[in-house]
């Protein structure tokens, strides 16, 4: 249970600058385009870090100063750069950048994690890859975006049906996820259901949290994984997991911040169970619920 170039996915990285010159990347598959900066509408009492609204196509969009999001430097013209157009977790918003550089295509095992440790702008990065020779820093949308307007998750205790709430108590969950944000999400979610779970923050620690399980009481039967994730993504992860005999029936589900229509048919020939797009609390219940569902007919 090992990742390898050979089990590795392919990668498109748009890759862009801020003030201070150095290279940070997005995940192309969250880009919708790239646009000139245009006029803004400053709205009172906004949050420090939306620098004001566009109208594009007929429709608002909320713009990021992403140097002061991250803790950088201002841009030198504030007025200049583009709009990095970006397309996640079921929501629109524009990032004001210095400049996109290009693009680049790399294998999933090329992103590596963060340093440990790492704070300042490095805390909003899920991973770091080399262009050229050059380091580039991977940034973690989700992280910028909750700073500016926290996803809205269910405080009250969800009602289940006496059936779902017993299937789902004999599930035993672990949750995979890179972001720390999207995965106190995921779990805040499941602590709102009265479940308790298991967390890992790669696909290397989600397999040494299944082996150190395996066999007791504890033995994990469904799992939750994030798809992009440096090193080993979620679709590398599930096809480890069905080609080794005493992972292969667990029940998977991708929880991607990328629409889940792009990625259905993608995660059906790794051998996950089901996808879901990032965050919704109700549906996310409602494949929970599912899964429960399948692994207590397995069984297991």
């Amino acid at each position: 249970m090992s990742s390898n170039k050979g089990r590795a996915d392919s990668l498109s990285l748009l890759l862009f600058t801020l003030r201070s010159g150095k290279l940070m990347a997005i995940n192309l598959l969250k880009v919708s385009e790239i646009i000139p900066c245009p006029p803004l509408t400053k709205l009172p009492e906004s949050h420090p870090h939306v620098k004001g609204i566009a109208t594009l196509r007929g429709a608002s969009l909320s713009v990021i100063d992403l140097s002061r999001a991250i803790g950088e430097r201002p841009l030198e013209d504030p007025d200049g750069g583009c709009l990095i157009v970006t397309d996640v977790s079921r929501s629109k918003q524009g990032l004001h950048v210095q400049a996109v550089s290009k693009i680049v295509h790399c294998l999933t095992t090329d992103i590596k994690p963060p340093p440990f440790g790492s704070g300042g702008v490095r805390a909003f990065i899920t991973g770091v890859t080399s262009v050229d020779g050059t380091l580039v820093q991977v940034l973690d949308i989700e992280k910028v975006i909750h700073g500016i307007a926290p996803a809205q998750i269910e405080t009250a205790p969800t009602e289940l049906s006496m059936e779902d709430a017993e299937v789902l108590g004999n599930a035993r969950i672990l949750v995979v996820d890179d972001s720390q944000v999207a995965l106190q999400q995921s779990v805040y979610t499941l602590r709102n259901l009265g479940l308790q779970c298991h967390t890992a923050r790669s696909a290397k620690e989600a397999i040494e949290c299944l082996l150190d399980l395996q066999g007791t009481a504890q033995q994990i039967n469904l799992i939750v994984s994030d798809i992009e994730m440096s090193e080993m993504d979620g679709y590398a992860l599930t096809r480890t997991l069905r080609e080794t005999p005493d992972f292969a029936h667990l029940y998977v589900l991708l929880h991607t911040s990328l629409d889940s229509a792009m990625n259905s048919e993608k995660a059906r020939l790794s051998g996950a169970n089901g996808v879901l797009t990032k965050f919704s609390s109700p549906e996310l219940t409602k494949c929970l619920i599912t899964a429960a569902k399948a692994v207590a007919e397995q069984g297991h």
